[in-house]
């Protein structure tokens, strides 16, 4: 009989434990369990969007569709005209994806590496900054984005607005400058020698060994961003930037039910296929390997 190979928290000898076992087996199906209530509705409106009109509408309602109806995808992307509301989310996520990871990367080196003096009290007003409920800046944030200081521009109807939100973000400053905090000092002076600039040693040495924690925070941002309703609702008033999301909802009354569920398929695939094929590059992006040599 081939063994049960175990890992993690529970080594073999504990695993032979009938209770150790039990418990293994109860949590086991508990992860399941969850999986299921988190995955169910976002396949439901998937697969609610593929049903004829006619099942559709039936109640009690059919768990497995008994007809595929994929023609109706086509004929609402083309009804609809959803593809400007994508090529604007793309924009927008791009857009945020490069404010993120230069801004934010930039401060994670100043505050990991550079150090000047008073940074360490910098650090700790951002760290605090997360104790504060996001609602307490709406109407500051709105304001300036109405009126921007300083150059008394309106930023409404633009994407400035989620780019330069994306560019400030303290959680992303922490998981940089932990993981610049990782990389070994020594390379960072031999980089000096060679007679490199702060900003250079950033690009050519610190950038190059972050390539984890680049693509697990690209990851995150962009599933952020795509699925963003507030911001770009209060914002982007102009139906030509509208993005998906906000398409979404501004249209809602215009679209019977079906036709809703199929847009939302729409809004949901994208980002789930992303994080599907680049879900390992998560866990990379909290551990550093170490350079032999």
């Amino acid at each position: 009989m081939r063994k049960t190979e175990v890992t993690g928290i529970i080594g073999h000898l504990e695993y032979k434990t009938p209770g150790v076992r039990l418990l293994y087996g109860l949590l086991f199906l508990l992860m399941i369990l969850l999986a299921v209530v988190c995955l169910f509705p976002s396949i439901w409106v998937m697969v609610s969007s593929l049903k004829d009109i006619k099942e559709f509408y039936r109640m009690p309602p059919t768990l497995f569709p008994e007809t595929f109806d994929i023609g109706k995808l086509g004929e609402a992307w083309n009804e609809l005209r959803f593809m400007r509301y994508y090529v604007n989310t793309v924009y927008m996520t791009a857009g945020s994806v490069l404010f993120c990871l230069l801004f934010n990367g930039l401060a994670g080196y100043f505050f990991s590496k550079l150090k000047p003096r008073g940074s360490a009290f910098l650090f700790t007003l951002i760290v605090w900054t997360l104790l504060l409920p996001n609602t307490v800046g709406m109407v500051p944030l709105f304001s300036n984005i109405v009126d921007f200081p300083l150059l008394h521009i309106n930023l409404t109807n633009t994407f400035w607005p989620m780019w330069l939100m994306a560019a400030v973000n303290p959680v992303v400053i922490l998981i940089f400058k932990s993981f610049f905090d990782n990389i070994p000092q020594s390379l960072l002076e031999a980089a000096k020698i060679d007679g490199a600039t702060k900003i250079g040693i950033f690009s050519k040495v610190v950038i190059p060994l972050s390539v984890p924690v680049l693509v697990t925070i690209t990851i995150l941002t962009v599933n952020a961003v795509w699925m963003d309703f507030f911001w770009p609702f209060m914002v982007l008033k102009d139906q030509a930037k509208w993005t998906v999301i906000v398409a979404i909802y501004n249209m809602r009354s215009q679209m019977p039910i079906d036709l809703q569920f199929i847009t939302l398929t729409f809004a949901i695939v994208p980002p789930v296929v992303f994080f599907i094929l680049f879900q390992k590059s998560i866990m990379k992006g909290y551990t550093f390997s170490g350079i032999k040599g």
